[in-house]
């Protein structure tokens, strides 16, 4: 039997790095086992480079010190823009960020410095889609089957796996930037995108649902009165229009790659009905023109609140030699 390893984890978000350590084979757990195999995690709030990569670092030199081990490889799932050419002299930096402070970052030297070992970067939604593929909601696919998982937060990104592969062009899919129809009752809004405005992220991220009605979605739906007259929507503008937006966005990656699962992940994702909001807008916005059950192919992450420090597991997997 081959001797399992510890991999460090760090989930690079855009309010905070979720830390890890995992421990399982090189070839990695089974999608039993898989969010038993993180053994430690830790949260630390995104400040300025130095100070979270510095605390991350030190982090993981603590708990290793704690633990007497050393890691195999290390795997970064990151918030983006990143320059993901193995060629480039500007690997595994942010790039274009609107991030204050964070563009032209190196997220992989002081990791590799400090731990002397390999590591793995890539985008957080690349990360989480091969961790949903391989161990959570894509688990029970067969063949080589496709999947995509899109997050719902501080952003809007997408990343599409089929057969352990990622989906990679000039550079990595900024899914979140596709342009967007207007809602009817959402016209006014501009948006909230420094580059595009009106794009999926800056009409339907975290940060455009409090630009436009002041409060979170879920904070606007625990507002409503309990009890509701009978000829009044159960629900608030916010989550119709929202999810109307998703809908036609999962509809336009349905026309493109058709996945065998559309996983939706990330903090807006965990409003109550909003899923199944999701559902029933896109099958009256696909008029039935695509194939599978909306209840099978559009779900929430299999692995629950741990995609993404799963991803990078595979990211530090994936980096192995």
């Amino acid at each position: 039997m081959t001797q399992a390893g510890h991999y460090g984890l760090i989930e690079a978000g855009g309010t905070k790095f979720v830390l890890g350590i995992a421990k399982c084979e090189p070839s990695g757990p089974s999608p039993d086992a898989a969010r038993e195999a993180i053994v430690a995690r830790h949260t630390i709030a995104t400040t300025t480079p130095a100070e979270t990569l510095g605390g991350a670092v030190s982090w993981l030199r603590t708990e290793a010190a704690r633990l007497g081990i050393s890691y195999s490889a290390i795997g970064i799932g990151s918030f983006g823009p990143l320059d993901l050419s193995p060629t480039s002299p500007t690997w595994g930096k942010i790039t274009r960020t609107p991030k204050p402070f964070w563009a032209n970052t190196d997220l992989v030297t002081p990791f590799a410095k400090a731990f002397a070992c390999r590591v793995g970067v890539d985008t957080d939604v690349n990360g989480a889609a091969l961790a949903e593929a391989r161990w959570g909601a894509g688990a029970s696919l067969s063949g080589n089957a496709s999947l995509l998982y899109l997050t719902v937060g501080t952003g809007i990104g997408g990343g599409f796996a089929r057969d352990g592969r990622l989906l990679q062009g000039l550079s990595h899919p900024e899914m979140g930037h596709i342009f967007m129809p207007r809602h009817p009752e959402d016209l006014a809004f501009p948006g909230i995108c420094p580059f595009h405005g009106a794009c999926l992220e800056g009409l339907a991220a975290g940060p455009a649902i409090i630009a436009r009605w002041g409060k979170s979605l879920s904070d606007l739906l625990a507002d409503l009165p309990a009890d509701l007259p009978a000829d009044l929507p159960a629900d608030h503008p916010a989550q119709r229009i929202i999810a109307w937006y998703l809908a036609h966005a999962i509809v336009s990656f349905q026309a493109v790659m058709e996945p065998a699962r559309i996983v939706l992940g990330g903090g807006v994702m965990a409003t109550p009905g909003l899923l199944e909001q999701i559902r029933a807008q896109a099958v009256a916005a696909g008029k039935g023109y695509f194939v599978g059950d909306p209840n099978e192919v559009i779900v929430a992450p299999g692995l629950g609140p741990d995609s993404g420090l799963l991803g990078a597991l595979a990211l530090a997997l994936a980096a192995e030699p």
